[in-house]
């Protein structure tokens, strides 16, 4: 099955401005043609370290939603983060939808590329989500610590770490004030803080989402916060999640148990010594481990994906891996869901035993 096309129209001064700029944010006019549509956008390169990547990513603001055109130039699927976020939706967690692509620009065929939305407005205006407030915690300082660094310094701020993206600086300062709370707060204190300013079912979920994935990334850094406007609470939406599934975010193989099985975050520590949240948790982990997070459930997606994606991928001579690996991957996404699923039910059952004796 053949993949859609993406074509950008980008005058070739701005384009070698792009190139010359490439470490920084710097965004420049072009022409996206998507869904048979012309619209006038602005685009630039996005993210960090494959901004020195041979095969860009980009990311295009336009009036319909901001766009990222990934080239999961590290995971030689390129379908890590759309497995991702299909798993996240399957388990009740908002997250991106995504679309596999060829990106042309200027006529020159850059290859495959993922389209994953953006999480923006227009992300929450879709889903009929109230949106007060939206942060992106984009390095680890994102881990709701008051402290930064292997030597535990003092952060010079309690946003270091996020990016704040929808809101005022009052609700910016009412955060921190939530991060300042989380670590301060003891006992009958803290549970009450929790109930009132975090969605604890969807934050198990969100939590659960990460760790059967095993995103390392994901509990410090590359996901949004927002501020719901019905309750005031936050609630998490994944995001960036190449480096999933038994790979680490550049491509490498690593252990099935990288990611714990209980995540990590002072937020995560300070919910999950709540004991009901803990047996919640638990039992989440288990239903998934029995539903959605199976060998059975998993396996014929992932080989329904590669069949579809495959022969596009395989063409794609700007891709990092070769092709002869492709279908060794499918071995790879399978023995890690086999193992992982048989460790975090041991897990539970220990972490069960261990409160039972409590």
């Amino acid at each position: 099955m053949d993949i859609p096309i993406r074509r950008i129209e980008v005058r070739p001064a701005d384009l070698r401005r792009l190139e010359a700029h490439a470490d920084q944010v710097v965004f420049v006019d072009g022409v996206l043609h998507r869904n048979g549509r012309a619209e006038p956008v602005r685009f630039g390169y996005r993210g960090n370290r494959t901004r020195q990547a041979p095969k860009k990513s980009f990311e295009i603001r336009r009036r319909g939603g901001t766009l990222h055109l990934n080239a999961e130039y590290d995971d030689p699927t390129m379908l890590r983060n759309a497995l991702s976020f299909w798993f996240f939706r399957q388990i009740g967690v908002p997250s991106p939808w995504t679309q596999h692509c060829r990106l042309i620009m200027n006529e020159q065929d850059l290859g495959v590329y993922l389209e994953i939305e953006g999480v923006d407005a227009t992300f929450f205006r879709r889903r009929r989500l109230g949106c007060r407030s939206l942060f992106y915690a984009v390095n680890h300082d994102a881990d709701f610590s008051l402290v930064t660094g292997a030597r535990a310094i003092l952060k010079a701020s309690l946003f270091d770490g996020y990016e704040r993206v929808i809101g005022s600086r009052e609700d910016q300062k009412r955060f921190e004030r939530f991060i300042f709370d989380l670590n301060t707060l003891r006992d009958e204190g803290l549970r009450r803080h929790v109930a009132e300013r975090i969605d604890t079912p969807l934050y198990l979920r969100w939590l659960a989402g990460a760790v059967c994935t095993g995103n390392a990334d994901g509990l410090t850094q590359n996901y949004a916060v927002y501020e719901s406007t019905h309750d005031g609470r936050y609630r998490f939406v994944p995001w960036d999640y190449e480096g999933t599934w038994g790979r680490n975010c550049f491509g490498q193989l690593c252990p099935m148990d990288t990611v714990g099985a209980f995540g990590e975050n002072v937020l995560t520590t300070k919910v999950l010594g709540l004991p009901d949240a803990r047996r919640a948790y638990r039992q989440l982990i288990r239903h998934l481990a029995s539903t959605v997070f199976t060998e059975e459930y998993l396996v014929s997606v992932v080989r329904d994906w590669m069949r579809r994606i495959g022969p596009a991928v395989l063409a794609d001579d700007t891709r990092r891996h070769a092709a002869d690996g492709w279908a060794r991957e499918f071995t790879v996404i399978y023995e890690y869901i086999r193992e992982r699923r048989q460790f975090l039910l041991k897990a539970m059952d220990e972490d069960e035993g261990r409160s039972g004796m409590g």
